[in-house]
């Protein structure tokens, strides 16, 4: 678990099926991230299963629910994914907490527990051109754009680098 000044951030649980099933078919999902093809709880509880829970049995890290005084808000983690060399960091928030520094908060303790738990020397993200509130939350936590990616479902990504070392 991550503890941050506002946030905890836990691992998933088949009774976050609800949750999931709401996040991945909120529209700005579906835009920058892509169609999971989650369209009822038992999909939900499969993403579950075949994703976060499989990616932390297998990496012992992944996407975590992030908790405001215990109501799930959001998801942020770490991925690992086949195309790119490390770790990379994910988030997504439903719409009512976005913009009120929630992502950036649990994205920070994402960051350092890769660092100072995991002892990561980098993390990378990748983000859609058009998503500019996660390009810019990214600059914010020090991420640097190293170039363009062209994944295979989604087309032309933006491939950001962040050294651990640093400090924020």
């Amino acid at each position: 678990m991550i503890q941050t000044e506002r946030l905890a951030l836990r691992n998933l649980t088949f009774d976050d099926a609800p949750f999931i099933y709401e996040l991945l078919n909120d529209p700005a999902w579906l835009e920058h991230i892509g169609d999971r093809g989650v369209k009822n709880l038992d999909d939900a509880r499969a993403y579950i299963q075949n994703g976060p829970m499989k990616m932390l049995a297998d990496t012992g890290f992944a996407l975590q629910v992030v908790e405001l005084e215990g109501v799930a808000i959001g998801l942020c983690g770490l991925l690992k994914r086949d195309y790119l060399e490390c770790p990379d960091i994910g988030f997504a928030f439903l719409p009512k907490y976005r913009g009120q520094g929630y992502a950036f908060e649990a994205a920070l303790g994402v960051c350092r527990y890769a660092g100072e738990t995991l002892n990561l020397p980098k993390i990378l993200a990748i983000c859609s051109p058009a998503n500019g509130a996660s390009a810019n939350l990214l600059i914010n936590l020090g991420f640097v754009n190293v170039g363009t990616l062209s994944l295979p479902d989604y087309g032309e990504s933006l491939l950001w680098e962040r050294s651990l070392h640093d400090t924020l």
